[in-house]
């Protein structure tokens, strides 16, 4: 890759993992649900009055839209509201690479290999790692819903490599619609009308800016940026960048936010990357795709985790 593009590469990263810090400020203006809502109604308007009808089924917008907006985005969102740390999060998220590959196996007839076995393994040591930290640092019901977060990450990407949608940017703009209308009426039940209106109504520069920020920065820029690299070169060059998320998002967390991070944490930081590592860039075995065409389908999706929707093994971002 050329070093402008590298350069690239590496500013998506970070702009994925400051995203749990922004997540982090923003759950401090909204109730998560009412947060995630916001999210998906600025990602996509206006955007979806300028990609043209949809160019994949209902069906797959529709199941994508609640696997990942509804649960996937809901769970995380809940989770760090109810005190998972950021740091931890964008950490923890990438077992959905683990998620992703048991469930190909299933669905897709994908066998993983030895390699992609043995990553599965180490990713599940730094999880076991990261909840003994966890379990010191954090509250339990906080990790148990990052990690449904990253096993409802794991159903859409397998939903989206079986939808293989032609037009990436008009598939994720669509899937953006579908969420906002489910999550909204989550927040009204389960957060109240009235917590709604007093963070609507106390709206600041603020809580604009994290809007602003996790719908077009992280969504849309990041998105674009990371479709632009896909198109110039290889997804096996392209994929390995989205490894350095949970990196930038723990450093961001301790520098803005002053989470810790310890001894525990490093070492489920290095078990996490290199077994989502060995997971994601080992080829699988698939019996109906090819290696190498999961493999491009999957980075191609990837950036729709850190901001917005499908991502999976192949690059997988964070939110």
């Amino acid at each position: 890759m050329r070093p402008v593009h590298t350069a690239l590469a590496v500013l998506v990263a970070a702009v994925w993992g400051f995203n749990f810090v922004v997540i982090e400020i923003g759950l401090g203006h909204f109730p998560p649900l009412l947060l995630s809502a916001l999210r998906f109604l600025v990602a996509a308007l206006p955007a979806v009055f300028f990609v043209g009808r949809p160019k994949t089924a209902w069906k797959w917008i529709i199941a994508v839209g609640v696997a990942l907006g509804v649960a996937k985005f809901g769970l995380l969102f809940t989770g760090m509201a109810a005190g998972m740390p950021a740091g931890l999060s964008s950490l923890v998220l990438q077992v959905q690479a683990v998620f992703t590959a048991v469930l190909a196996s299933v669905v897709l007839r994908e066998r993983p290999g030895r390699v992609r076995v043995a990553g599965m393994a180490v990713a599940l040591a730094g999880i076991a790692v990261a909840a003994v930290d966890g379990g010191t640092s954090g509250p339990v019901l906080g990790f148990t819903l990052v990690v449904a977060a990253a096993a409802c990450w794991g159903v859409s990407n397998v939903l989206t490599r079986k939808a293989s949608p032609p037009d990436a940017l008009n598939f994720m703009v669509w899937v953006c619609t579908v969420p906002v209308l489910p999550l909204f009426a989550l927040s009204l039940l389960l957060e109240g009308p009235e917590r709604d209106l007093a963070a609507l109504r106390g709206l600041d520069w603020s809580g604009a800016a994290v809007i602003a920020y996790v719908a077009w920065v992280s969504t849309v820029f990041g998105f674009g940026a990371w479709n632009h690299l896909l198109k110039r070169y290889p997804a096996s060059s392209v994929a390995p960048f989205s490894l350095l998320v949970p990196v930038f998002g723990m450093s961001s967390a301790a520098l803005v936010l002053g989470e810790g991070i310890s001894g525990l944490r490093w070492v489920a930081a290095l078990l996490l990357v290199g077994g989502v590592g060995m997971t994601s860039l080992a080829p699988a075995r698939a019996g109906t795709r090819t290696a190498a065409a999961g493999t491009a389908e999957q980075a191609r999706t990837a950036a729709v985790s850190a901001g917005s929707p499908p991502a999976t093994a192949a690059a997988s971002p964070a939110p």
